[in-house]
């Protein structure tokens, strides 16, 4: 396996509070052909790590630390040279197809955007491209000529997947792509992301809050808490033998398939007394 991605002490604060991190000394690497998860609550810094990673942070945000992509930090290019990467090596899933979809375009013209971009593909060539695209992610190809709104949420979700492999990066980033969707299609749309990770021998980094979705995909996981990376380690590591307490705390909140567990909400009181009873010891 190659490594694709490593990302080094990498902090993300806001401009005018340099002093506040929503991400704190981040740091992890990819590599080909295997699947990342990060797991942790809404507002633990998954999205922005992926965000900083893809050079779309807002302007209110900074960075610092490194992103070596392919052997370049790419913290230090400008946007001219992030848009060369961003849609041909790195593609990204986003959280909610409706809203990342242009309305007054047909699906067939976004996905042949990045195409035409990247790869210089137009008229027939493009048309057979976005066909094939269409295909591999189960839409019919007759569909290209229907907008999102024609579409249901999970053929949505799969033109956003046929958006982001369009010119086959070398790492995938999907943003909990299967949030909104029912239970069958999640199913399909994991099963499908995970073939395509598989023949295209891509990274995945795939940020999740749901465990069943860790234990079905994952290779590695990364737990994120308050903007900090607090446990890293494969899939069997973490689930089984989880070594912080708030990955105890998240995984005492997931449901046994019989009912019979307890469930146990996050007691931050508690967490709070584990956290300093784990640096006592250390």
């Amino acid at each position: 396996m190659t490594e694709i991605l490593t990302i080094n002490n990498l902090n993300v604060t806001p401009k005018n509070d340099p002093n506040r991190f929503l991400v704190k000394s981040a740091a992890f690497s990819l590599s080909s052909g295997k699947t990342t998860c990060i797991v942790g609550e809404s507002g633990s810094g998954k999205s922005l790590t992926a965000l900083t990673i893809m050079g779309l942070l807002s302007k209110q945000l900074q960075c610092s630390g490194s992103v070596v992509f392919q052997g370049q930090d790419i913290t230090q290019l400008d946007n001219k040279a992030l848009q060369s990467i961003r849609g041909a090596k790195i593609g990204m899933i986003f959280q909610e197809p409706m809203t990342s979809l242009n309305p007054v375009l047909t699906v067939g013209y976004q996905i042949g955007e990045a195409l035409t971009a990247h790869m210089g593909l137009k008229g027939s060539g493009l048309k057979l491209r976005v066909g094939s695209l269409l295909q591999q992610v189960g839409i019919p190809i007759e569909r290209a000529d229907s907008y999102p709104d024609e579409l249901s949420g999970g053929q949505r979700q799969r033109v956003m997947i046929a958006m982001s492999i369009a010119c086959e990066p070398a790492l995938l980033i999907a943003d909990e792509p299967t949030t909104a969707l029912d239970v069958t299609v999640q199913a399909q749309i994991l099963q499908l992301l995970d073939e395509l990770k598989t023949r295209m021998n891509m990274a995945m980094l795939f940020i999740t809050h749901d465990f069943g979705v860790v234990a079905d995909i994952a290779d590695d996981v990364i737990v994120m808490f308050r903007g900090e990376i607090v446990e890293t380690g494969t899939k069997k590591q973490v689930l089984e033998k989880p070594q912080h307490p708030y990955t105890k705390a998240l995984l005492a909140c997931v449901p046994d398939a019989e009912g019979k567990k307890q469930l146990k909400p996050i007691d931050y009181a508690w967490l709070k007394d584990g956290l300093n009873d784990k640096k006592a010891a250390a």
